[in-house]
């Protein structure tokens, strides 16, 4: 059943990714203010790599971000690194892999909110190029997936956890009109082409990520450097160091018609949080 309308207008954000300790601090002090500042119904974030090391997520970290106020987590190709996560995929909803992994894999690729009396899906799915490219293709899947949710909502937002802008602007154009919101994640660079497609889709090729500002992603910059430089494996060290960033979008959207009608960047500086 489509949704039946106790209000007009719907509110989502979707924050980018979550790395490490940083990043929690961050979602910990500005999600509950954001949602004030914005009136913002329901949040999203991609946890991914919310660990403490940078790779991976927790049970712990799950019920931490839960209790931030978060209704849905995403992630990507980093969602087992952690083994101790398998045991929260059951039994948690909020938590979704990739759509796109094997049906045989722990969890699902979707979730159904409700939000104040209103359905709204979320769905997890991850590129192939450069990427997983042996991973069920993300076009077909997500098609296939939509032929299940439209009939139960005309709100649906699409997390594409992905390296090549042009495989997440293929799938900004094969979406328009038939979901509310695009927002890529992955790179952990904000990109300033948010906008509202010509069906009434919202979209933005990478939403950002929740880290520490002078890093390589979220990770500490002289670790990254000598990698390009001697081409020798490292041990990635998560940045604590501060002034931190948050970054996201945020969306309003037609709750009669499923299209969207604003959306906005989120990117702003933390002097004050340091982690560790």
């Amino acid at each position: 059943m489509q949704n039946k309308l106790e209000k007009q207008v719907l509110r989502i954000m979707f924050l980018g990714d979550i790395v490490g300790e940083p990043g929690i601090a961050m979602l910990e002090k500005w999600a509950p203010r954001l949602k004030d500042e914005h009136k913002i119904d329901v949040v999203v974030v991609n946890g991914e790599n919310s660990a403490k090391n940078g790779r991976g997520i927790t049970p712990d970290i799950v019920k931490m971000i839960k209790d931030a106020g978060i209704s849905v987590i995403t992630s990507g190709n980093h969602v087992w690194a952690n083994k101790k996560i398998m045991e929260s995929f059951d039994g948690n909803s909020i938590l979704l892999r990739p759509a796109n992994y094997p049906s045989t894999c722990p969890g699902r690729g979707y979730a159904i909110v409700n939000v104040g009396g209103l359905q709204l899906a979320v769905v997890s799915l991850q590129g192939r190029v450069f990427m997983h490219e042996d991973l069920d293709c993300p076009f077909r899947t997500i098609e296939s997936l939509l032929s299940f949710l439209t009939p139960k909502t005309n709100l649906i937002f699409v997390d594409f956890h992905a390296e090549a802008t042009s495989e997440k602007q293929a799938m900004r154009y094969f979406l328009d009109g038939k979901v509310s919101g695009v927002y890529g994640s992955h790179t952990h660079v904000q990109t300033a082409d948010e906008r509202i497609l010509p069906n009434g889709t919202s979209y933005i090729t990478d939403i950002g990520f929740s880290g520490s500002l002078n890093s390589a992603l979220g990770v500490d910059q002289k670790i990254i450097l000598d990698r390009f430089l001697h081409q020798m494996p490292v041990h990635f060290k998560v940045e604590k160091k501060g002034p931190m960033v948050m970054q996201g979008v945020w969306a309003e959207v037609d709750v009669n018609t499923g299209k969207s009608l604003k959306i906005e960047r989120i990117s702003f500086v933390d002097e004050e949080i340091a982690a560790g």
